[in-house]
């Protein structure tokens, strides 16, 4: 028996909000790359992610973006980290911000953790001022 797929009203204000964040090129990209296999999880994260916490009015874009390089950077997932100091261009957070954040970082989830984290900024900010997109992920 075949199930009818619909998209979901949070699907689609999670795609609308993962665009404002990530930018179209990103998330074409994304979309291109999906297969079978990671189709389910990239939906999960669409709707939970994009379209429930990020799409939720109480906090600015800013203000989640600066939340989340703060708790990626902890967490150490580098390659997240990098993706979304590069969406600071869309969600307004400034270096400023991310330098306050991982400060914080330090303090309350090791210095280790912020001082890789400090190091995929840099390169991030570097690979912004040149224009490319390297290290996408």
């Amino acid at each position: 028996m075949s199930e009818a797929k619909t998209v979901s009203d949070r699907h689609a204000q999670g795609m609308q909000t993962r665009r404002s964040v990530l930018g179209d090129a990103y998330v074409n990209g994304a979309e291109e790359r999906k297969t079978p296999f990671d189709g389910p999880f990239q939906d999960l994260i669409v709707e939970a992610a994009w379209g429930h916490v990020w799409s939720r009015p109480q906090w600015t874009p800013r203000l989640r973006s600066i939340v989340t390089i703060a708790l990626l950077a902890a967490l150490g997932h580098d390659e997240e980290v990098a993706m979304h100091v590069r969406a600071t261009a869309n969600t307004g957070a400034t270096r400023e911000d991310i330098c306050e954040a991982l400060l914080h970082v330090a303090i309350y989830a090791g210095v280790p953790a912020a001082n890789h984290a400090i190091k995929i900024v840099k390169r991030t900010f570097e690979e912004m001022e040149a224009g490319g997109e390297a290290g996408d992920a």
